[in-house]
């Protein structure tokens, strides 16, 4: 659990007056996605993909920054509807789907089809832009399987997803998915992610992870005491 509350006060002083004013949180900015999120969360209780999907959209939040040019509601609600298809896949085979030798590419499209169709659904339900939602739809049936990218809103989904690989969340669900060591397991996601990245700002993104989970793992710093 993100550690929230102080264990110590080392300088022994307050100091609150001097903390800017909190960022409004992408929620905030786009009330639709508060929407979304509550009925999309019942379909992304399988394989952590709950707290996958938030931290894959604060990335594809971050990624927009960078990209301007790119419509926020087609990226922002395609990545926090990616992987709601996976409610529709037998749970004692979703690992099987992608596990490393393994992998199962009929249910990677299953997945896909159905999240694809839920999304429809969903952001139907909302009232949502009709052309908007054929994007959407469009860029979450293929998000896993199609390996180009058609437009620039699908390379923001596409690398947002993969990026949660590198975070540390990311390494600790891989390594209890599979069994690894937390070294497998950050070098097992590192091959599939850095080479596999569509844009500039994912790649620097990518290198900045890479660089934090090495140091998590120098044994200087495992000899450390917190």
């Amino acid at each position: 659990m993100t550690k929230l509350q102080p264990l110590a006060n080392h300088y022994g002083h307050d100091v609150g007056n001097f903390i800017p004013p909190k960022e409004t949180d992408v929620f905030e900015q786009f009330p639709l996605l508060a929407r979304l999120w509550e009925k999309a969360k019942t379909y992304l209780s399988v394989r952590s993909n709950d707290a996958h999907t938030l931290y894959s959209l604060s990335l594809a939040q971050s990624l927009l920054k960078h990209h301007p040019q790119a419509d926020p509601l087609v990226v922002l609600p395609a990545i926090l509807l990616h992987d709601i298809g996976w409610s529709q896949v037998d749970p004692q085979l979703v690992l099987s789907a992608i596990a490393p030798g393994a992998g199962n590419k009929e249910l990677v499209l299953q997945h896909e089809k159905s999240g694809a169709e839920l999304a429809a659904e969903l952001l139907h339900g909302e009232g949502f832009d009709a052309e908007r939602s054929e994007r959407i739809v469009f860029i979450i049936d293929g998000h896993d399987s199609r390996k180009e990218s058609t437009s620039l809103e699908d390379s923001l989904v596409k690398d947002a997803d993969k990026l949660w690989r590198l975070t540390p969340h990311g390494v600790d669900t891989v390594m209890d998915w599979f069994g690894l060591t937390r070294s497998e397991a950050f070098q097992l996601v590192e091959s599939r992610v850095s080479d596999h990245l569509f844009t500039d700002a994912a790649r620097f993104m990518a290198s900045a992870f890479v660089a934090v989970e090495s140091a998590n793992l120098f044994e200087q710093r495992l000899a450390l005491s917190d």
